[in-house]
């Protein structure tokens, strides 16, 4: 080769290489998703407010201005202009129940009901189309919402009269909207065996009448009985058709999460074999939303099975199981909420203890030695300062742990002397927003006027003494949309229009954190999610509307447009 022809080919050999370690450092800098044109607000102390992020598998590489971004935008990058539009964490759903979210979709739906007539209308026709035998089953019922009180009623409560007229050979049974109490027919009673001896159960109890028969209404855990009955339904059922149930449900969890801007989901009580199939869906890649699952069963499954289930956030980071979750009392809607003093409506009780503390007090022990934080549902003052006590005592008789992160879920209703208890033992208040205004109405009903100042749904007076309180919807007792907990939250406006003493609302932002950071920081995963930091996953929510600066009653009307989950789009509204 001559010499000329030599200088030729090396010239074209460096210019080869040249392009293609151009083309490669092009490659490595360019990004699978950007979202730019919009007002994305990152809770990064850094960079609060920026106009494009930028995506690289599932992880935020950049954040910053349009002419920053820009030059990660390649041929291959998937790019959303937002037009302006509001993006933000990714919601994390704070305290709900996941499996419920599917399976609500799949009975009857009573929370838009307006009296008790339109549910037995709704069973006559559930009736008329079961199977001989079948169960007919719902949820979502509240008689402090209906437009008038139920005749017959035992405190306001309906009775099975009714139900068993319509559907008297059907099993029914139909769950309230708190999940803490129902009511059942009489066919459902029967192969329950409910009768006027039948005794109430430790932490329940049979509504009866004058009489002393079964009015079909059973609090707390009384609902055993009968779920017991329906469970045996189960033995008839194939492996695979319950398989397919279950699939089926968690399937319709992760659809309607997903339509709502939702990224993370904090499951609030799961057993063992719920983990399990969380666990296969994991494997199939088949998560729609992270999912933060709080182990629920007995001290005894829980010292046999707690060692091999803990599971931090890795790998995709889709699936985590390191909490426990135990209830000391009901609702304040059932009378089942743990009060040191009375119900003003009803004087006659104080409420329920649901599990006993010194069941209690050995799961804490469990939860200290393993490792597991520990997660109890509180509602009632007497509830909420019983579990104060006991993790004050594990606290000290742990000094050598002093990030547990243990928290209260609902801390719905304090005594003036618990609340500054929080911010000084650490303990996270797992609240739900949406719960002040749809309960607003009857609580003074239940509380009075001044407990229910003092401390119903106090988050300011909680913020105030150094706690940590996060947001959520305790769905399905609630929709799981978190705008209209957002709202709620900074307006706790009421039906009717009154504000529900509105020294306590949050602000936009404090609203904001208590559904994004202040969620990943009670799950032990503020490092990885809850704000749009480079390093952090890719999990972000964009809003038709500016919830942050928008009058306070354009908020409802909010709609997601995008969902986007460790950098994918998982939902797009239209599409």
């Amino acid at each position: 080769m001559s010499t000329y022809f030599k200088a030729v080919f090396q010239i074209f050999v460096m210019i080869l290489i040249s392009g293609l370690l151009l083309a490669c450092s092009q490659t490595s800098n360019e990004a699978d998703l950007v979202l730019r044109n919009g007002k994305i607000v990152t809770l990064d102390e850094g960079k609060a407010e920026v106009q494009a992020i930028a995506v690289k598998d599932d992880i935020i590489v950049a954040i910053g201005s349009e002419e920053e971004i820009r030059p990660m935008i390649g041929l291959s990058t998937k790019v959303i202009d937002l037009e302006g539009k509001l993006a933000i964490p990714g919601f994390i759903e704070g305290h709900g129940h996941f499996m419920g979210v599917g399976r609500a979709k799949m009975i009857l739906d009573l929370t838009k009901v307006k009296n008790w007539e339109e549910i037995v209308q709704m069973v006559a026709e559930a009736a008329g189309e079961a199977k001989p035998g079948e169960w007919i089953t719902g949820r979502g019922w509240h008689q402090e919402k209906w437009d008038r009180t139920p005749v017959p009623n035992v405190d306001g409560n309906p009775t099975h009269h009714k139900l068993s007229e319509v559907s008297p050979n059907n099993p029914v049974r139909l769950t309230h909207a708190s999940g803490h109490g129902s009511i059942v027919n009489a066919k459902a009673m029967e192969l329950a065996g409910i009768t006027s001896d039948t005794p109430d159960p430790s932490g329940g109890e049979i509504l009866r009448d004058a009489g002393g028969n079964p009015t079909g209404v059973l609090r707390e855990t009384a609902q055993g009985l009968v779920g017991r009955a329906a469970d045996r339904i189960q033995e008839e059922r194939t492996e695979a058709e319950i398989e397919a149930d279950r699939r089926r449900a968690a399937e319709l969890a992760f659809e309607e999460c997903l339509s709502k801007g939702i990224t993370s989901f904090q499951d609030a009580g799961s057993g063992f074999r719920t983990i399990d199939l969380f666990k296969q869906l994991a494997e199939e890649g088949k998560l729609g939303v992270r999912l933060c699952v709080m182990v629920r069963a007995g001290n005894e499954q829980l010292a046999e099975n707690l060692a091999s289930y803990k599971m931090m956030p890795e790998g995709d980071k889709m699936l985590a199981v390191h909490a426990i979750k135990v209830s000391i009392d009901g609702a304040l809607g059932s009378h089942g909420a743990w009060l040191l003093e009375p119900y003003t409506d009803m004087p006659s009780s104080a409420g329920l203890n649901t599990s006993p503390i010194d069941r209690l007090q050995e799961t804490a022990r469990l939860a200290a030695e393993h490792g597991f934080q520990l997660c109890v549902h509180a509602i009632g003052d007497r509830g909420n300062r019983e579990v104060l006590n006991v993790f004050e005592e594990a606290f000290n008789n742990n000094p050598d742990k002093t990030d547990l992160r243990w928290r209260i879920e609902h801390a719905q209703h304090l005594n003036a002397a618990d609340i500054p208890r929080f911010g000084q033992l650490g303990v996270i208040a797992s609240m739900q927003g949406i719960h002040c205004t749809s309960d607003g109405p009857w609580v003074p009903k239940r509380l009075g006027d001044a407990r229910s100042e003092e401390g119903a749904y106090v988050w300011q007076k909680l913020m105030k003494s150094g706690a940590v309180v996060t947001n959520g919807t305790d769905t399905p007792v609630e929709d799981v949309d978190p705008i209209a907990s957002f709202y709620a939250s900074v307006t706790r406006k009421l039906r009717g229009g009154s504000v529900f003493y509105p020294n306590q609302r949050m602000s936009r932002m404090e609203a904001l954190k208590s559904y994004t950071i202040n969620c990943a920081y009670a799950a032990f995963e503020e490092d990885i999610k809850g704000s749009l930091t480079p390093g952090k996953l890719a999990d972000i929510t964009v809003l038709s509307k500016d919830i942050l600066t928008v009058p306070d009653d354009d908020i409802p009307s909010t709609e997601v447009l995008y969902t986007i989950v460790g950098g994918k789009v998982m939902y797009e509204k239209g599409s």
